[in-house]
């Protein structure tokens, strides 16, 4: 499944629209590596999402295609969320 889509349906990101924007601004890493839009979502990857000054990476359990708040938190577990400074990289 594409990224954008992945983000979406979880519903970590509310819009494929603003998943796509955060993914073509460099500010999200599938195992370590950078990742655009159209990049594929595996079980197992890990997510590193920057959303302006916090950090959220999540392990993917799950993929479907369902948009039930109850199978979308199922999809991820949460594996870090921080606060980080704004001359940290990621």
């Amino acid at each position: 499944m594409r990224l954008d889509k992945y983000l979406k349906v979880s519903r970590i990101i509310k819009r494929r629209t603003i998943a796509k924007e955060v993914a073509d601004k460099g500010r999200i890493k599938i195992n370590g590596v950078l990742a655009k839009s159209s990049t594929d979502v595996k079980l197992n990857d890990t997510i590193e999402i920057r959303f302006g000054n916090k950090l959220l990476i999540v392990k993917v359990l799950e993929m479907k295609d369902s948009t039930k708040k109850e199978d979308a938190e199922k999809m991820y577990e949460i594996i870090n969320e921080t606060r980080i400074e704004n001359n940290e990289e990621i």
